[in-house]
């Protein structure tokens, strides 16, 4: 079993950057992949970036490639994603996942641990 709690969301303004973390709890962090994903009100949970169990294999959103890096410190049982050149249309709930068999995906349906969600905010 694995604990996820997400922190760092916020209201920032267009253009700004946040980082949110995931800090791991439970059994060993560096065996699962983990993943960020977003829900906007009214849609679908989409997938942001995901990152292999020990780091060297990364996958992102095309819609985030290039403002948006994933990461995470073994030592540390915690997940990051660095959010620069925040759009009003990153507006949403992030939750990170964590993927206990595979390599890391952009499907959902492959997760079996989720947080709770923090709420972030981009102002325009």
């Amino acid at each position: 079993q694995v604990q996820l709690v997400e922190s760092g969301g916020g209201l920032v303004q267009a253009g700004g950057s946040l980082r949110l973390s995931c800090a791991a709890s439970g059994r060993l962090f560096s065996i699962y992949a983990m993943g960020w994903f977003r829900q906007a009100p009214g849609k679908e949970r989409e997938f942001v970036a995901t990152i292999s169990k020990n780091g060297d294999r990364t996958d992102y959103a095309d819609s985030v490639k290039g403002r948006f890096t994933i990461s995470r410190d073994i030592r540390k049982n915690t997940a990051y994603l660095q959010m620069n050149s925040l759009e009003p249309e990153d507006t949403a709930v992030y939750y990170c996942a964590a993927d206990a068999f595979g390599t890391g995906s952009r499907s959902t349906s492959e997760y079996d641990y989720w947080g709770q969600g923090t709420q972030v905010t981009v102002s325009s």
